[in-house]
């Protein structure tokens, strides 16, 4: 009889070699629907999107980045190990740990992947990280099914690179394997943009103040000359506002379009709008404060920390522990990038919350003083002392018990009666 649970002891079918990594719909850069193309460097220069990529590239790249250990006794800073420097101060010669991991989310938030050499010593320990350009190289699988990674230099010339020794962060993606870059999946939303940022500079470059059609009552000569005059004294921004002179009873009848009849400016300002869902990024961080008030700044920017940047720590530290971590030491060491910099809220915020944690007993004065970059105290002055209210007992104690709970305490901190011998010498 045949076994009806047989398909589920099956493998996993393995990867076809003949085909790409992905079987999924693919996306490019190239011509949007407004006409113009969207590559990683037109969009950059489109305003919004250099800001968006900055704001989340700098603040991740700001972030406090460590090696830690798990011990019996918690977890520690693990600054002996041989990535903590790497990682935290100079990942190699040429550049320092800020700069790499800006650079890294920078291929991210344009083309969707961010790829690093890592060059290993003789005892397979990381000697440095190296940042690679995203659109020169090139993922596949052998025939054996394993992936391959294809880097192609400035020259032209293509080096074959292991899995283990590139550090791949991918981005949002289908098969887990590439991601996609989010300007070429939205080119259409970020081509507009870039069509009405060209037609605001065509409209001021261009424009002629006052511009129209000009009539002339006889036949013109020549009007090619007649149109470069007019337009070298009257045309262009610098020319804006000029009076006209008219000669031989020619007329002059407006044509242009006032701009805000186009709502030129309501679709630059609805672009922005655009860029920053793309990116995920409040619009009053890329400037724009149309719709920002006091009160809901603050709270933009913790839901900034939560929902853009905290997801890309995960992603980057996922992906140093799986290529930079030796698999002997994994479950030991790991790589954290600590967010609660950006978490902290205002001062008074802070203390409030400190003070809970204080009078909770689960802060000490130098955890505290920490957070704040202050030098600790001394166990003389209670600097590492956890403390708790006195008032308050255990909901496992009945009220009788608490009474003599209570009565003991006091009974305990009662100054002790004198001697007996002391009191008959009193008598």
């Amino acid at each position: 009889m045949k076994n009806p649970f047989a398909r589920f002891a099956r493998a996993r079918d393995k990867p076809n070699p003949q085909n790409a990594v992905s079987s999924a719909p693919s996306f490019s850069f190239g011509s949007s629907v407004s006409g113009k193309s969207v590559t990683a460097s037109t969009a950059i220069q489109m305003s919004t999107v250099y800001a968006c990529v900055r704001v989340i590239a700098e603040t991740i790249a700001s972030l406090p980045i460590h090696v830690y250990e798990h011990t019996d006794t918690g977890n520690r800073k693990a600054t002996e190990h041989s990535l903590y420097r790497l990682l935290h101060d100079e990942p190699n010669p040429e550049m320092t740990s800020f700069i790499l991991r800006e650079t890294m989310m920078t291929h991210l938030l344009l083309w969707g992947n961010s790829y690093c050499q890592i060059i290993r010593t003789g005892r397979d320990q990381v000697a440095s990280i190296h940042p690679l350009q995203p659109d020169q190289m090139h993922v596949d699988r052998d025939s054996k099914g394993k992936l391959t990674y294809t880097y192609t230099d400035s020259s032209g010339k293509q080096f074959l690179m292991k899995p283990e020794d590139v550090l791949h962060i991918p981005g949002l993606g289908f098969d887990g394997i590439v991601g996609y870059s989010p300007i070429a999946i939205e080119k259409n939303a970020v081509g507009l943009g870039i069509a009405a940022e060209e037609f605001g500079a065509k409209f001021f470059s261009n424009g002629a103040r006052p511009s129209g059609v000009l009539t002339h009552p006889n036949t013109v000569k020549d009007p090619a000359a007649l149109r470069a005059s007019w337009n070298s004294a009257y045309g262009g921004s610098s020319n804006a506002s000029r009076v006209a002179v008219l000669e031989e009873g020619m007329t002059f009848t407006p044509l242009s379009m006032p701009n805000n009849e186009a709502q030129f400016i309501e679709t630059r300002r609805f672009q922005v709008e655009e860029i920053c869902r793309i990116y995920r990024v409040p619009p009053h961080m890329v400037a724009d404060l149309s719709r920002s008030t006091f009160s809901n700044i603050e709270h933009s920017s913790i839901d900034f920390a939560i929902h853009t940047i905290r997801p890309w720590l995960v992603r980057m530290e996922q992906a140093m522990n799986r290529a930079l971590i030796p698999e002997m030491e994994k479950g030991r060491f790991y790589v954290q990038i600590n967010l609660d910099g950006l978490m902290r809220g205002d001062y008074k915020s802070r203390m409030e919350g400190y003070a809970i944690a204080r009078q909770n007993g689960w802060m000490s004065a130098n955890d505290i003083r920490d957070l704040e970059n202050l030098n600790p105290i001394s166990d003389e002055e209670g600097g590492n002392a956890y403390l708790i209210n006195g008032n308050m007992i255990p909901i496992s104690l009945t009220t009788g018990d608490a009474s003599k709970a209570s009565a003991a305490s006091i009974a305990d901190t009662a100054p002790a009666a004198p001697p007996n011998d002391d009191r008959r010498k009193r008598k």
